[in-house]
C-alpha cells in the first residue's frame, strides 16, 4: 500500500482492517520461519496508521479509544506478532503527550505523522527480586544526560528508529526517547519464546550513551498520581488477545466447512451439520465476541476519562473505574485466546495438527502473549472494586 498518510479517522480503521486480511496471509509462514516484518511495519508506519492516537492539537488524527481498540484488534488478527511489534508505538504516543515538555511533543508527535517508527519499548528488567524493579539509570553529566542500563522484552526495538526506555533519574523515575542507532545502544535477537516468535520480544544493552535535555522526560509523581497509562496499554493487549481468538474462530469456521470430517457416530454426511461441532463453534464464537464487546465498553469507559484527565489534569476516580472495566476485558481477552485457540482442535480432529497448517500458532501466540500481565490480580480487582468500592492499586498491571 502507497500514497500519502492516512489522517481520516474512519479511514483509519478500514486501512488496519485492509493491512490484517494482508498480514494474515503469510501470519502461518512467517511463524514457521521466524521470517520478521521489518518491511510490513516500516508499511504501517508510513501509511500514517502509527499516528492514529497523535493529538488533533499537534496535526494527528487522534482517533478515539474505540477506534484505536479496533485498529489493534484488525491488525492482531491478521498477525498478532506485527500488531505487538508495531503497536508499541500508542503507548510512547501516551506516555509523551502526558509527560513531554511542548517542544518534545512537536518534535517526536512530528516524526511519527512523518511516517518515522518509534515502535521500540524498552521498559521491562529480568533482575531484581519482583516484576517491575528497575536498575536502568539516567545520570547528569556536564550539559546532557548518560544512560546505563539492560532491558528485556524490548517488543519492537529491533524493527524502530526509536525507542522509549523508562529509568531512574534522581531519586524518581524518567522516560528517554532513544535513537536505536545511537553509539553505545544495542539490540539483540535473543527472543526464544514458543510463541509471538516475531515480535523480536530480546534484549537491548545501554552502555554510556549520550542523551541530550530534549530526550529525557522525568515523571513527576510516579507512583501517587493516577495516570492512564496502565489502563491504556492494558486495552492494548485485551485488543490483542481478542484479534487472536478472533483469528483462531475464523481458522475453526473455514477448518470445519472445507477439511473436517464428520464421525460415523454423528450420523450425518458433514461435520458442519454435527451437532458437536455446531456446538463447540457456538462456544468459540461465544467467547471470542464476548471478549470483543467488553473490550469495546473498556474503551468507551477510559476515553471518558482520559478526556476529564487531560482536561483537568487529574479524575481519579474516572481513571480507576476504567482501569477496572479495562481489566474486566483483558480478564475475558485472556480467557478467549486461549480457550478459543485450543478448541480450534476439537473441529480439526488429528488433521488439524499438521506443521504445514501450522493452527498452533493460534495458542502459541495466546498462550505466550497472556502471560503477559496477571489476570488472577484482575479478577481480585474487579471483585474488590464492586464489593467495597475500593479503586485498584497505580502504577500496577491492573
Amino acid at each position: 500500500m502507497s500514497g500519502p498518510p492516512v489522517r481520516d479517522r474512519a479511514a483509519l480503521v478500514e486501512l488496519s482492517a485492509e493491512f490484517g486480511r494482508r498480514f494474515a496471509t503469510g501470519a502461518a509462514a512467517r511463524d514457521l520461519e521466524r521470517r520478521m516484518p521489518f518491511e510490513e511495519i516500516s508499511e504501517l508506519a508510513r501509511s500514517g496508521l502509527l499516528a492514529a492516537r497523535v493529538p488533533a492539537a499537534y496535526g494527528g488524527p487522534e482517533v478515539s479509544m474505540g477506534e484505536f481498540a479496533r485498529i489493534v484488534v484488525n491488525l492482531s488478527k491478521g498477525d498478532p506478532n506485527i500488531a505487538q511489534s508495531a503497536a508499541a508505538t500508542f503507548p510512547n504516543v501516551e506516555k509523551i503527550r502526558i509527560y513531554g515538555s511542548e517542544a518534545q511533543k512537536r518534535r517526536y508527535f512530528g516524526l511519527l505523522l512523518d511516517g518515522r517508527r518509534l515502535n521500540g519499548n524498552a521498559a521491562a528488567e529480568r533482575g531484581g527480586t519482583r516484576i517491575g524493579d528497575m536498575a536502568t539509570r539516567i545520570v547528569s553529566d556536564g550539559g546532557g544526560y548518560r544512560l546505563d542500563g539492560r532491558k528485556y522484552y524490548t517488543t519492537g526495538s529491533l524493527f524502530a528508529e526509536f525507542t522509549l526506555v523508562t529509568a531512574l533519574l534522581e531519586g524518581g523515575r524518567a522516560a528517554a526517547v532513544v535513537p536505536v542507532d545511537r553509539a553505545g545502544v544495542t539490540v539483540v535477537d535473543d527472543w526464544d519464546g514458543m510463541g509471538q516468535r516475531t515480535t523480536a520480544s530480546g534484549t537491548m544493552i545501554f552502555e554510556n550513551v549520550r542523551l541530550d535535555e530534549g530526550e529525557v522526560m522525568p515523571i513527576p509523581d510516579y507512583g501517587r498520581r493516577r495516570t492512564y497509562e496502565g489502563a491504556f496499554a492494558q486495552l492494548l493487549h485485551s485488543a490483542l488477545d481478542t484479534g487472536i481468538a478472533l483469528a483462531a474462530l475464523e481458522d475453526a469456521v473455514a477448518y470445519g466447512r472445507t477439511h473436517a470430517r464428520p464421525l460415523p457416530e454423528a450420523g450425518v454426511g458433514r461435520a458442519v451439520e454435527d451437532p458437536y461441532v455446531q456446538y463447540t463453534v457456538g462456544e468459540m464464537a461465544v467467547l471470542a465476541h464476548g471478549a470483543e464487546a467488553l473490550v469495546g465498553r473498556a474503551a468507551a469507559v477510559l476515553d471518558e476519562a482520559v478526556r476529564l484527565f487531560h482536561r483537568d489534569g487529574a479524575a481519579d476516580r474516572p481513571l480507576g473505574e476504567a482501569s477496572v472495566a479495562v481489566a474486566e476485558a483483558k480478564f475475558a481477552a485472556s480467557e478467549a485466546s486461549v480457550r478459543v485457540s485450543e478448541m480450534l482442535y476439537r473441529i480439526g480432529g488429528a488433521s488439524a495438527t499438521s506443521r504445514a497448517l501450522n493452527l498452533d500458532r493460534h495458542w502459541r501466540n495466546a498462550r505466550t502473549h497472556t502471560t503477559h500481565d496477571p489476570v488472577a490480580y484482575k479478577a481480585k480487582a474487579i471483585g474488590n472494586f464492586y464489593l467495597t468500592g475500593a479503586l485498584p492499586p497505580i502504577n500496577t498491571k491492573i
